[in-house]
């Protein structure tokens, strides 16, 4: 692997550079996650009437959204395991790769059935790369602002659904290869890991506690009597984690959390396109104002995660997520159980909603990060992060029955967004307050 490269023309100190790199990698990594994310969603009626056919039934697609959310979830889960043991960058870069070569393959796809597995291979990457990046970004940030780096980095999952909403758009006059076009900007981190691989420096917490993870090996192989501390270093990490229990109560805490937050936004976040459009042909409002209300929902969303870092940064992680429950709760509710009177109030309801129900997501590549030691971090982050994905996946998948089963739109998302309320109740029954201090070694 390459050594960290001073950029032509820095002036920056050494130490600064290398985390600006360092996020920088990171963050136009989960951009680009989030185009990915977002731009299979805007694709998906082309891409289903070109492969499958005019009127092919909605499963379709309801298929590849939930093939590459439980893809998602087995790439995530793997990466956290294998960036503990070979490094934040080195898997990063890999993951990056990965998504981006088979999401421009995908362009490709003359079948549905084809492009139904470079997809999932894309949704491996793609979750490989959430992991690394965040776990590299925690352990090279100051203790003191962790909360806005974190904050910003998670941000980019929103900025990249804007960016592909003006992709999109932009894309508008390619005719019905405006999906494959799509998919060809999406390949475009695959350039992402060159620059990684050139200049991005690894995580010195990492390094260190992986020298004390060979040396506890090489004397445990002597025959050597190992301390607590050793022999936690040389089990599996997901050993490591069950086995401790401070680190299994939390990570069962921590796992409750994450279904209250994913169930939760997948629930109301994949219903609100297709509300606003009934409300807003209801009121004879321009189709355009569908994709205003939407974008305007993507934007609040990078504001509430932004603000959640503040916020974690001076009053702490744990009432700031608290609070962000509690009002993503009521976001709910203001949004399909008031009455909204006109379309702007609608678009303010909705914007609402973003900046709580996205921005409440902050807590993820934040508290968890503070709550682990490194030589399990990455296990027990993506844990946290990915083993609810698949509860999210069966909703994806079974979002149209759910809306029948339970009359309607918004009966719907507000009896499972109501699931909430979990995170209101766990929070603070998860771990210790962790605002301000050192990553533990």
């Amino acid at each position: 692997m390459a050594g960290t490269q001073a950029l032509p023309g820095s002036t920056s100190t050494p130490r600064a550079q290398g985390r600006g790199l360092a996020f920088s990698a990171a963050y136009l990594g989960w951009v680009l996650d989030g185009y990915e994310t977002y731009a299979l969603v805007l694709i998906g009626s082309q891409l289903i009437a070109e492969l499958i056919g005019p009127g092919a039934s909605p499963l379709y697609f309801s298929g590849l959204l939930a093939a590459q959310l439980v893809a998602w979830a087995i790439g995530g889960l793997l990466a956290g395991v294998l960036t503990d043991y070979f490094g934040r960058k080195r898997v990063l870069m890999y993951s990056v790769l990965v998504y981006g070569l088979f999401t421009g393959l995908s362009a490709l796809a003359t079948d549905y059935w084809v492009f139904l597995g470079l997809r999932i291979i894309t949704g491996l990457g793609m979750g490989a790369e959430w992991g690394p990046g965040s776990a590299l970004v925690s352990e090279i940030w100051p203790n003191r602002s962790r909360g806005k780096g974190i904050a910003l980095l998670q941000s980019g999952f929103g900025v990249g659904f804007l960016l592909a909403t003006g992709t999109f758009w932009l894309l508008s006059g390619t005719g019905d290869d405006q999906w494959r076009w799509m998919l060809v900007v999406g390949a475009l981190p695959a350039l992402l890991a060159l620059f990684i691989r050139r200049y991005v420096k690894e995580s010195d917490q990492w390094e260190r506690t992986d020298r004390r993870r060979r040396r506890a090996r090489q004397r445990a192989s002597a025959g050597e009597q190992l301390d607590a501390a050793d022999t936690s270093l040389t089990r599996f990490t997901v050993a490591s984690i069950v086995t401790d229990r401070t680190l299994r109560r939390r990570t069962a805490g921590l796992l409750v959390m994450s279904a209250a937050s994913l169930v939760g936004w997948w629930a109301v976040s994949t219903w609100i396109p297709r509300f606003v459009g009934e409300a807003t042909a209801a009121e004879g409002a321009a189709e355009s104002a569908i994709t205003w209300i939407v974008l305007g929902y993507n934007f609040a969303g990078v504001l509430g995660w932004l603000a959640f870092g503040a916020l974690a940064d001076r009053i702490g992680r744990r009432w700031t997520i608290w609070g962000y429950y509690v009002f993503a709760l009521a976001a709910v509710w203001l949004l399909f159980a008031v009455p909204y009177g006109t379309i702007g109030m609608l678009a303010a309801f909705v914007f609402v909603n973003g900046f709580f129900t996205l921005g409440q997501m902050g807590w993820m590549a934040t508290y968890p990060m503070e709550l682990f030691p490194t030589h399990v971090r990455g296990t027990a982050i993506t844990i946290v992060f990915n083993s609810t994905r698949f509860l999210a996946a069966a909703g994806a998948l079974l979002s149209g029955y759910l809306v029948g089963a339970f009359g309607g739109i918004q009966v719907a998302a507000l009896t499972i967004g109501s699931i909430y309320l979990l995170g209101v109740v766990v929070t603070f029954l998860v771990g210790p307050e962790t605002k301000g201090i050192s990553l533990p070694d």
